[in-house]
């Protein structure tokens, strides 16, 4: 892309976005796309990696066995790309990387969502723990390896420092939030500013995982059936939206009825994140990427009233969804799968697929057997577990 073209392309862009001519670059350096703006090259990057693809069969809630409808960490990720994205446009910030982030922000999730986390931060605590957000980072910069000059995706800086960031700065000694090991030895590579907030992008890239997944939540946990729609009309957000589609279409039942409170609650959700960003905005009156990131409290976030309801709506998730019983229980044999797994891989390394054999440390095997298992579906963790051992639990 000219620089002509480049600039025409920016003008849309607000003072506080990122803009990509100010880019720090990449850990390795690449002679720039002529047909593609340097985030889109990211997000493509990221399309195209095999981590990506990966999250078609991994749990966002519900095994992907329990039904065909229910959301994955595919579909979670092209729901909070798709939010992000409309935000971003919205508040006139880089929609590439916005996407990139969003669509980057699962890569490192383990077989069967936060169960698998749990089972491998256990695993590993000696070496500094399991953190999604950590071996998002060692995806895309270590264990995706498909190009020939480099490991990983090579991805902007910007990229990366939202990847890490995106919930916001990472400070060195605090004991109660450490930052995982993994992040901080890659900052010995390239120093990701982890002390600043993120941008306004990977802000929003976090803010739409927040309301995509309390959305779809409750989508799949009423089809279902941990709970009826007057178990939802108690929840005061989900209530007034629901009492919006009862008084617009009273016989109306069932996905019907659903889905247009869904819908309902994901437009109050971003109306009410973007009038809050815009009051935010105006206050700090940002000159530059830069003003945001030393903002020193994040830009991007909901009203005082609607994160009270959001958190509202959490709770009710949280006693209704996440620890129902059958969730529970498939969770924990889930857990138990993957405890399973990286004992017997780390006591017979001969148990590894070939190439992974093949390519075992001889320091590090710990983290090595970790990276191996965070990478599997879950279809391909219970394959494992079926070749392994006699009895694996059915998770249903």
């Amino acid at each position: 892309m000219s620089i002509d073209r480049s600039r025409k392309a920016d003008r849309h862009l607000a003072p506080y976005a990122v803009n990509e001519r100010q880019s720090r670059g990449r850990l390795v350096p690449e002679t720039p796309s002529p047909t593609r703006r340097l985030y889109a090259r990211d997000r493509d990057r990221i399309l195209h990696s095999t981590a990506f693809r990966r999250l078609t069969h991994k749990t966002q809630v519900f095994i992907y066995h329990e039904g065909d409808h229910y959301r994955t960490r595919l579909t979670h990720s092209l729901e909070v790309a798709q939010i992000a994205r409309s935000m971003a446009r919205t508040l006139r910030v880089d929609e590439d990387l916005t996407e990139a982030l969003a669509l980057a922000h699962d890569l490192g999730h383990p077989p069967f969502g936060h169960a698998g986390e749990r089972a491998l931060d256990r695993a590993i605590a000696e070496e500094g723990g399991f953190d999604h957000n950590a071996q998002s980072l060692r995806v895309v910069t270590e264990l995706e390896r498909k190009y020939a000059r480099f490991d990983g995706l090579n991805l902007a800086w910007e990229t990366l420092e939202g990847l890490v960031k995106h919930n916001g700065p990472l400070h060195a000694g605090d004991a109660t939030h450490p930052i995982p090991r993994p992040i901080a030895d890659y900052c010995r590579r390239q120093d990701l500013a982890l002390d600043s907030f993120a941008s306004v992008e990977a802000q929003l890239a976090a803010l739409a995982d927040d309301i995509a997944y309390n959305n779809h939540d409750v989508d799949d946990g009423y089809r279902a059936g941990l709970f009826t729609f007057a178990d939802l009309a108690e929840v005061p957000l989900a209530g007034r939206a629901l009492a919006q589609v009862r008084a617009a279409y009273p016989d109306l039942e069932g996905t019907r009825a659903l889905y247009e409170t869904t819908r309902r609650l994901i437009t109050a959700l971003i109306d009410d994140a973007v009038a809050e960003t815009h009051r935010r905005l105006e206050r700090l009156s940002p000159i530059s990427a830069d003003d945001v990131r030393l903002a020193g409290h994040p830009v991007v976030a909901f009203s005082a009233s609607m994160s009270k309801d959001l958190d509202a709506l959490r709770a009710f998730l949280a006693a209704r969804v996440y620890r129902h019983p059958r969730v529970e229980r498939i969770m924990g044999d889930a857990e138990s799968i993957v405890t399973d797994l990286f004992a017997h891989y780390r006591d017979d390394p001969e148990a590894l697929p070939p190439e992974w054999r093949e390519q075992a440390p001889t320091t590090g095997y710990p983290r090595y057997v970790c990276d191996f298992i965070a990478g599997m579906t879950d279809r391909y963790a219970l394959a494992e577990h079926r070749r392994l051992f006699d009895a694996t639990p059915e998770l249903r």
